[in-house]
């Protein structure tokens, strides 16, 4: 090989006619890139495409997943010589192998992703893949390759298929023992009915060994209300503290926080309902990852249709993705039930050790009741930290239960402050999200195609 870079492909698709002018204007921009890829369809016999995928940026925790890079990338001639290429003992996950071990010598930036479509799979190739044999075997070799990338990284962690997709993978990291100590922080005002089931949920479903809960009442006025948190004062594990202040989210949980004895701190609704026993270690062994901040839950409505499953700022917007599917849908490309990496997710339900909480100075008291999750999202991704969503982490969410909706002028109002506010702090990062491709619809939570790219300068074929 004489180039400076190769372009490997299985040979059961083939490039875009443009492919190589997209590469070299890539290398153009960013020289010091190590690794390209880019987004992909499929194409029948009569040449005509369909099935477009277009993928994130680089997201290290969804590609444990899956090889969502695929059959197509361009790698450093040189460093493709020193990983000695594709290895024996991998199947058909050879690709995905050779991907992980060169994901380990490249850092995050010079990890570069061209989000236009560059690959075209041929559709019969496609068919056969879909073969539940042959995601079988595939899922296995995969297995293998995540479990020796993770072992050459010192990572101790379970591999293992996942039960909602196949062909796909969960990674399941090893709690230290003894595991760290949680305190969950509940802010609530009245809504009896909603804070008793949270509370009751998290006591009888939680198998998280040691964890306390401090209640925050921020100036609750009904009397049965009031006499429940007067009962729970006295219960063990459990601290109720008053806050009789204009609501503030912000403030009600930085006070909380400030007391908290546990070294992981979980912020969430009184609104919440527990789904399933291991949400908590699912959650807090996530969060115990040096490179991870912020860990954000799978949240349902009542009917069983997503509330959350991650949130991408897009044309000065935060916007839930999936929102609305039904349990038992993959998503787009399976990322409604993939751990998987985003600026943001919604502190209606999330876990961040203490020390980052506190190194970025918690959530910002000028956001309110809007944004504050979002904000204090992107403070810790720009101490360099990985936020992160797990599905394995599920709750019900009976959403705006305590506070109500953004239904009145003054309300309306505050709402429109908060999001000029964070337009003015974060400028482009509010309209341009790695975990959200260029080339999909920012209004839509349906992974729709845009009428135009958001950005020229990265827009599709």
């Amino acid at each position: 090989m004489r180039g400076e870079f190769v372009i490997f492909l299985d040979g059961l698709g083939k490039l875009d006619k443009h492919a190589l002018y997209w590469i070299a204007r890539e290398l153009v921009a960013h020289p010091g890139a190590g690794l390209i890829y880019a987004d992909e369809d499929k194409v029948d016999s009569t040449g005509g495409r369909f099935a477009p995928h277009y993928k994130p940026d680089w997201n290290p925790d969804l590609f444990l997943t899956w090889d969502y890079i695929g059959a197509f990338k361009v790698l450093r001639t040189k460093l493709a010589r020193e990983l000695c290429g594709f290895r024996t003992g991998y199947g058909e996950s050879r690709g995905y192998d050779l991907a992980l071990r060169a994901v380990e010598q490249i850092d995050a930036i010079d990890i570069r992703h061209i989000p236009r479509i560059l690959y075209h799979a041929y559709m019969e190739v496609e068919a056969v893949k879909l073969d539940e044999t042959h995601l079988s075997r595939k899922a296995k070799a995969a297995c293998i390759a995540v479990r020796d990338h993770l072992a050459r990284s010192c990572v101790n962690a379970v591999v293992n298929e996942s039960d909602e997709i196949p062909g796909c993978l969960r990674v399941r990291y090893i709690l230290p023992i003894p595991p760290p100590e949680v305190t969950l922080v509940i802010p609530t005002r009245n809504g009896l009915e909603f804070l008793r089931r949270c509370l009751d949920s998290i006591k009888a479903k939680t198998n998280y060994p040691c964890y306390d809960i401090i209640i925050v009442d921020n100036g609750s006025d009904d009397p049965a209300t009031l006499n429940y948190l007067k009962f729970l004062q006295g219960q063990p594990g459990l601290q109720v503290i008053g806050d009789d202040g204009p609501f503030n989210f912000s403030r009600l949980n930085n006070l909380a926080v400030k007391l908290a004895r546990g070294t992981v701190v979980g912020l969430l609704n009184n609104d919440l309902e527990v789904i399933n026993a291991d949400w908590l270690i699912e959650m807090v062994s996530q969060v115990l990852r040096p490179e991870i901040g912020i860990v954000g839950a799978r949240l349902w409505y009542s009917d069983n249709t997503i509330q959350h499953a991650g949130v991408v700022m897009a044309d000065g917007v935060a916007s839930h993705l999936h929102k609305g599917i039904r349990r038992g849908e993959n998503g787009y490309f399976g990322r409604a039930v993939l751990v998987q990496n985003f600026v943001a997710v919604t502190a209606a339900c999330l876990v961040v050790r203490k020390k980052i909480y506190e190194e970025v100075g918690g959530l910002d008291e000028e956001f309110a009741v809007a944004f504050n999750d979002i904000d204090f999202c992107m403070r810790v991704t720009a101490c360099g930290y990985r936020n992160l969503w797990t599905p394995y982490a599920e709750l019900y969410h009976h959403e705006s239960a305590s506070r109500g909706y953004e239904d009145t002028p003054e309300k309306k109002a505050r709402f429109m402050t908060e999001i000029e506010h964070m337009r003015k702090r974060w400028g482009n990062a509010m309209f341009d999200d790695p975990a959200y491709n260029p080339n999909l619809h920012s209004e839509s939570s349906e992974f729709q195609l845009a009428l135009l790219p958001r950005r020229l300068e990265r827009s599709a074929g």
